[in-house]
């Protein structure tokens, strides 16, 4: 709608310096905008906290774009601001942390000019727990432009703390969002890498009052994926574009369009505390709403793999029927038949289909993205990098009954790749395919878009039990770090609950191991782990795994701290589920105090957590009142899950 009121703006110069602010509705978070001079460079700043209280949590920043051609960041003048409104949403969400959700914030438009009369756009949207603001580029330009680079940064406080992921470097298998989060560190630190910061980045100030997200949303195929600078010069981060190697050194690393061209949403989340980082929906609020004509057929569940625990399985069709019993004994939806299943053995990928139809059980099959951006050999592959041929692909599969796939090994944020990401998720709606990006970019609110994409990997997740010495050593840790970071922005394809040891055994406890079914959220829980080790399970955690969730109708934080530990609790219908686990090489007590979540009234209280050793369990049944909590004592490394339900 901006960009078609821009379009016949007349260009009056604005005479002096001037600013402009735009507050939650709550006034507790403000953006201010400001052009010092008459013409000259755009800034913005970010304060939290109540009026005569507020703390500066976003310095000074720069604003602004560079094109090939044209600069629209050090000569800017003001034209006109569109008078504020009420923005305000509900929609609902098939799969996620909430199931209804609202927003309500204040918009702010600013139009400016550059130095040759052309018009940039900034609009801005300020909620109660966070913000968001993109440039729009209008009109007044013919033809592709491209972009050289964004000005936009983030000035933190120069003594917070922060929790964030170098980038990667590109090899045949990355950058794919799978490096470690390094914990609390200094701002100003040089990533590791060289190669910049990974969205999204967390950070709290001095005196752990305040909290911050900062990431990006409803990215397009007109645009890349962004990342953050190496270094920040006086705690400044800048935006920074995709490396020239990624995607097998295929694609441009600048992004272009024709005009009007729409960017990103740059987004911070911002609280008082972590609950509003891990409650936000903000990434999803702000994308584009849902493009599907129906999506009854988008359904989420547990789903049986073989891959984790038998790498070559998939090519063996016997053992995939194995996987297809074990869903249908546990009441799972899905088996994953994972890479090379074309080249099956025992039976053919046809027979297993036939099978989980007679068991009631879904299919989801691997698929290779590759197409030139990747080497990988796993097959199938070259079915999905062209239009016509996944569009055919995706029609077999209808036709064969198939659910869904698992798409693998993108390996790049350049925009040649985001485009195939929407174009794989546009042709599989059409045929009515869920889909699950693996080796992939991160969430930037396709969910709400396109409610098919059931989920994305993006993470370091337990596949690192076979390829990473050091994984058992850090992944307790890390588990605690991800509900605040990567799992915040959107779904998280972990591959959870592994109890058995794989090449580098884990040293989470197995009830660690079961509470990140529900600490990490994803629309399509992979259980990892082999037949037997679920079987075997004692009563207590073998019905949980029967009969847990994956899709929450709300999602509250309980209690924390990212590095340390985490205790979510997640509600389905009128049954709440609370997971927690100890990131920490010591014992840990973990108290439960049910705040507004949880209704008055009576609850039978089921807890599951750990046993005298680090690989068993110790249940327990009690009622309890709603007011009155419950304390959980954990191993080291350890965690529980709970499960209130209301008396009847």
């Amino acid at each position: 709608m901006l960009l078609m009121v821009m379009a016949g703006v007349g260009l009056e110069v604005a005479a002096r310096a001037a600013s402009w602010s735009v507050a939650s509705p709550d006034g507790q978070l403000k953006m201010t905008i400001t052009l010092p001079q008459k013409e000259g460079p755009l800034f913005y700043q970010v304060e939290q906290g109540a009026d005569g209280s507020r703390a500066e949590i976003i310095r000074e920043s720069p604003l602004g774009l560079r094109l090939e051609k044209q600069d629209f960041a050090s000569a800017l003048q003001f034209v006109q601001a569109i008078p504020q409104r009420t923005v305000e949403e509900a929609y609902t969400m098939p799969h996620g942390k909430q199931r209804l959700c609202r927003n309500r914030g204040n918009e702010l438009s600013l139009l400016f000019r550059n130095r040759a009369g052309l018009p940039l756009a900034l609009v801005v949207r300020v909620f109660n727990h966070g913000l968001a603001f993109r440039y729009q580029l209008p009109t007044g330009l013919e033809g592709v432009q491209t972009l050289e680079s964004e000005a936009t940064g983030f000035a933190l406080p120069l003594d917070a703390k922060l929790w964030c992921a170098p980038s990667d470097k590109a090899t045949t298998y990355s950058p794919a969002y799978e490096v470690y989060y390094e914990n609390e560190i200094a701002v100003g630190t040089p990533s590791p890498t060289g190669l910049g910061w990974s969205f999204p980045l967390l950070f709290r100030t001095a005196d752990r009052r305040h909290w911050a997200l900062i990431t990006e949303a409803n990215l397009e195929a007109s645009f890349c994926g962004s990342r953050l600078s190496s270094t920040a010069e006086s705690g400044l981060y800048r935006v920074a574009l995709p490396q020239p190697a990624e995607g097998n050194a295929r694609g441009s690393v600048q992004p272009s369009s024709t005009l009007p061209w729409e960017l990103p949403w740059r987004v911070i989340m911002a609280g008082d505390s972590l609950a509003a980082i891990v409650e936000s929906t903000l990434v999803d609020d702000v994308s584009a709403p849902n493009r599907l004509k129906e999506t009854d057929w988008v359904r989420p569940g547990r789903v049986a793999w073989s891959w984790w625990s038998d790498n070559p399985s998939p090519t063996d069709g016997a053992k995939q029927l194995k996987f297809v019993d074990l869903a249908a004994e546990m009441g799972w939806e899905y088996v994953l038949v994972d890479a090379n299943w074309t080249i099956m053995d025992h039976g053919n990928i046809h027979d297993v289909i036939r099978y989980a139809k007679t068991k009631g059980v879904g299919v989801l099959l691997w698929y290779n993205s590759g197409g030139p951006h990747n080497v990988v050999t796993e097959k199938p592959r070259d079915c999905l990098t062209y239009p016509e041929l996944r569009k055919h692909e995706f029609a077999l599969l209808h036709d064969w009954g198939v659910k869904g796939i698992k798409v693998d090994f993108f390996q790049s944020d350049k925009q040649d790749v985001i485009g195939l990401y929407q174009g794989i998720m546009r042709d599989a709606a059409e045929q009515k395919i869920m889909v699950n990006f693996h080796g992939c970019t991160l969430p930037r609110g396709w969910q709400r878009t396109y409610p098919h994409l059931m989920s994305m990997e993006g993470v370091r997740g337990e596949e690192c039990y076979i390829f990473d010495p050091q994984y058992p050593e850090r992944a307790p840790a890390q588990n605690t770090i991800l509900p605040f970071t990567r799992n915040a922005v959107g779904p998280m394809d972990y591959t959870p609950v592994g109890f058995s040891d794989n090449r580098y055994p884990h040293q989470t406890s197995w009830a660690h191991e079961l509470a990140l079914s529900v600490l990490f959220e994803t629309g399509w829980l992979h259980l990892t782990d082999k037949a037997e080790a679920y079987l075997s399970l004692p009563e207590a955690p073998k019905q949980f795994l029967k009969t847990v969730p994956v899709a929450w109708d709300e999602t509250r934080f309980v209690d924390g701290y990212p590095g340390q530990f985490a205790v979510l609790a997640r509600r389905k219908n009128d049954t709440w589920y609370v997971a927690g686990v100890n990131g920490e090489n010591r014992p840990r007590e973990i108290r439960v105090q049910p705040g507004s979540w949880l209704p008055a009234g009576r609850f039978d209280l089921t807890t599951i957590a750990d046993g005298a050793d680090p690989r068993s369990f110790h249940s327990t049944e009690r009622a309890i009142d709603s007011t009155a909590g419950f304390a959980v004592s954990t191993l080291p490394r350890g965690g529980f899950v709970a499960v209130l339900k209301p008396t009847q």
